[in-house]
């Protein structure tokens, strides 16, 4: 199992403060933010991880995480030209992960969560990690239909749940080949939420429901709610 941590992006949201960094390299709590997704990937046992960020702000990862060696896990690092999307991002992964499955974590979310059981015994196909919120409108969400997941929209006005789809997923190689076949939405992204509506159209997507708590940090509400969530995290250390 190879991982993901995807880091690129404008970060327009909480400007002024990312005018002159990458949101990822703030500070959250007492650790810079990609430090989060960077441990819940470890904490799964997952050892290669591979970063993607943006040309403007890639030699800040560099510098704060160098080849991984003091994480005790190998770090590899590629350019996203432009801000084109998570699916756009992620098909950039495609000679890393080879043969293998991945693990795709975005890198500003924040678990409480250890994922290694879902992760040691994926077989194939594709699971999303999913956790009840107040305003599922900033993610996408899905429906359900017992255990089955019935469809997955992309931020919508009037969402038919709020089960957001959490930046956690777990793909086979097949990703790639579905990647290929994706146009950009009318935001002008490639949207990860199509992609995995393929493996849903193909019966292949599994959901699971996130137990303990979980934030992401794209707005400055999220930041605040994650800082609360990453000192709870370190008292307990």
């Amino acid at each position: 199992m190879k991982g993901i941590i995807l880091a690129g992006g404008n970060g327009r949201r909480l400007e002024p403060i990312t005018t002159v960094t990458n949101k990822h390299l703030l500070a959250v709590y007492d650790k810079p933010m990609v430090y989060y997704p960077l441990q819940t990937l470890l904490n799964a046992g997952i050892n290669e991880i591979l970063i993607i960020s943006g040309k403007e702000h890639a030699g800040g990862f560099l510098r704060l995480l160098g080849s991984g060696k003091s994480f005790n896990c190998k770090i590899q690092y590629e350019v996203q030209e432009e801000a084109g999307g998570i699916a756009q991002a992620l098909a950039l992964a495609e000679s890393f992960v080879g043969d293998d499955n991945c693990t795709v974590i975005l890198g500003d979310n924040i678990f409480e969560d250890n994922f290694a059981e879902f992760i040691n015994d994926f077989d194939g196909g594709a699971r999303i990690f999913l956790k009840q919120v107040d305003d599922a409108g900033r993610f996408g969400v899905a429906t359900l239909d017992g255990d089955k997941v019935v469809e997955i929209e992309e931020k919508p006005k009037s969402p038919k749940s709020n089960l957001a789809v959490t930046g956690l997923y777990i793909y086979d190689r097949e990703i790639f080949n579905i990647i290929r076949t994706q146009k950009p939405s009318a935001r002008g992204e490639m949207e990860i939420t199509d992609v995995n509506n393929v493996y849903i159209k193909n019966g292949l997507m599994k959901a699971h429901k996130v137990a303990g708590e979980w934030t992401d940090a794209g707005t400055f509400e999220s930041l605040f709610r994650a800082n609360v969530l990453a000192r709870k995290l370190a008292v307990r250390e």
